[in-house]
C-alpha cells in the first residue's frame, strides 16, 4: 500500500504546524516534514554568525539556498515523528527558529533568493521519507516542490485570531500591536513571493471560528480517505 503526502500550508499564524503535529496523533505511521525550518535554520545560523537583515536583503538575490545548506552543514534527521534540523552539528532549537527576528529574515529572504535548487533538495527528501511513512509536509509552496501531493490544504484565520494566537506563542514577550504589524508585513512578503497561490486540488480550512486545535484538525481529517490509504 503506497504511502501520502498531505500539503499542510497557511497564513502566518494560522496553526497550521500546530494542526500537523496533532496529525501526526491521528494518522498511523507519519512523519512531520516542516521544511519550513530548513529555511529558516539557514537564515538562523547566518544571523547568529552575524549577518543582519540589511545584508541578508542585498545578498537575498545572489543567494543560493542548496549552496547553503552544504555551507552551513545543514542536516535533517527523524526525531519523535518529526524532521528536526542540525547545523554544523548543532541542533537548532523550534523557539530559535520561530522567532520573530528569524521569522521576519526568512519572509525577507525568501523573497528573492534563489530557491529552485533548494525545493530540489526538499523533493528528493519527501521521495525518501514516503518510502517509509505517511508524509506531513508543512511549509511555503509545497505544490512547486512536490506535485506529486496526494492532498494539498491552506489554513486560514482572520487577522485578530492570528494576532491572538501569536500572542499566546511569545507569552506576551512582544506588544500586541507589533505582533499584528509583524503579520501584516510577513503576509505582504509571502504574497509578494507567491508562496500564498492555490492549486486545483487545494482545500480551503478556515479555522477562525474553531475553539480547540482538535476542531481544526478534524477540518482536515474529514477531507482525508484514511480508509483507504492508512
Amino acid at each position: 500500500m503506497q504511502n501520502m503526502v498531505i500539503g499542510i500550508e497557511g497564513l502566518v499564524g494560522s496553526g497550521k504546524t500546530t494542526i500537523c503535529r496533532e496529525l501526526l496523533k491521528k494518522i498511523p505511521n507519519t512523519v512531520l516534514l516542516n521544511a519550513g525550518n530548513l529555511y529558516r535554520a539557514i537564515v538562523y545560523t547566518m544571523l547568529k554568525n552575524g549577518a543582519t537583515l540589511a545584508n541578508l536583503k542585498r545578498s537575498g538575490k545572489n543567494l543560493d539556498i542548496r549552496e547553503m545548506i552544504d555551507l552551513l552543514k545543514i542536516e535533517i534527521k527523524v526525531e519523535n515523528q518529526e524532521t528536526v534540523v542540525y547545523s554544523n552539528g548543532e541542533r537548532l532549537e523550534e523557539e530559535d527558529l520561530q522567532s520573530k527576528e528569524t521569522s521576519l529574515a526568512v519572509s525577507e529572504v525568501s523573497n528573492t533568493a534563489d530557491n529552485q535548487k533548494a525545493f530540489g533538495f526538499v523533493y528528493e527528501l519527501v521521495e525518501q521519507l514516503k518510502k517509509q511513512y505517511h508524509v506531513i509536509f508543512s511549509g511555503r509552496a509545497i505544490m512547486k516542490i512536490y506535485p506529486k501531493c496526494d492532498y494539498h490544504f491552506f489554513v486560514i484565520a482572520d487577522l485578530d485570531k492570528r494576532v491572538e494566537r501569536k500572542c499566546m506563542q511569545y507569552k506576551n514577550r512582544e506588544k500586541e500591536q507589533e505582533i499584528r504589524n509583524n503579520i501584516i508585513k510577513r503576509d505582504e512578503l509571502q504574497r509578494s513571493s507567491g508562496f500564498y497561490e492555490y492549486d486545483p486540488i487545494t482545500i480551503e480550512i478556515d479555522v477562525t471560528n474553531c475553539e480547540t486545535i482538535e476542531d481544526s484538525t478534524n477540518q482536515v481529517l474529514q477531507k482525508i480517505k484514511i480508509a483507504e490509504n492508512v
